[in-house]
């Protein structure tokens, strides 16, 4: 995927705003959609890229679009902690490697996130599981669970043919 797709895929106004924010990406790779998300933060925000390869966290700049990317090494699946709460989050084809969605959901919600939060997912529109998406998260799954979780606002983004062809990819953006 290039980065113009990534952008539209997650492209929304609601998370722009003047004063600068603290996201996070976690599972976040090689930082395609890290890069995304710098298109949508005011300037001087700062985004923590996360993953357990340490590897591609090499492939990350320091900064993008000025904005602060902190890479941090660390299994997002496992408890971990950042120095300060977040005003949002961004999953890009991550929250699929989670077994308990909900459960998930809550805890990042109580310890990572500050209250009123936004959520940037982007999965696979499928239910059925294989070696690559072992935990799906179709979007009529996810707007039973974003409910189940608290969210009040649901809006999918955009959508994109996989490269696999088994499902489309959707982004949706979650507020409380």
């Amino acid at each position: 995927m290039e980065l113009s797709e990534a952008i539209n895929l997650i492209h929304t106004t609601d998370i722009h705003q003047t004063e600068p924010q603290i996201w996070a990406d976690l599972g976040c790779g090689t930082g395609l959609f890290t890069k995304a998300l710098t298109h949508l933060l005011p300037p001087q925000s700062t985004i923590y890229a996360i993953d357990k390869d340490i590897t591609v966290l090499d492939s990350i700049p320091e900064t993008y679009q000025d904005i602060l990317i902190k890479k941090l090494s660390g299994d997002f699946t496992q408890s971990f902690s950042l120095p300060s709460l977040l005003d949002g989050l961004v999953m890009a084809n991550s929250l699929h490697y989670v077994a308990d969605h909900l459960s998930f959901l809550h805890t990042i919600q109580s310890s990572l996130l500050q209250p009123s939060h936004k959520l940037l997912l982007v999965e696979y529109d499928t239910d059925k599981a294989n070696p690559w998406v072992p935990y799906p998260v179709s979007f009529q799954f996810l707007q039973k669970l974003a409910t189940k979780a608290g969210y009040t606002t649901i809006e999918k983004l955009g959508t994109r043919a996989s490269l696999y062809g088994r499902a489309n990819l959707y982004g949706v953006l979650l507020t409380k």
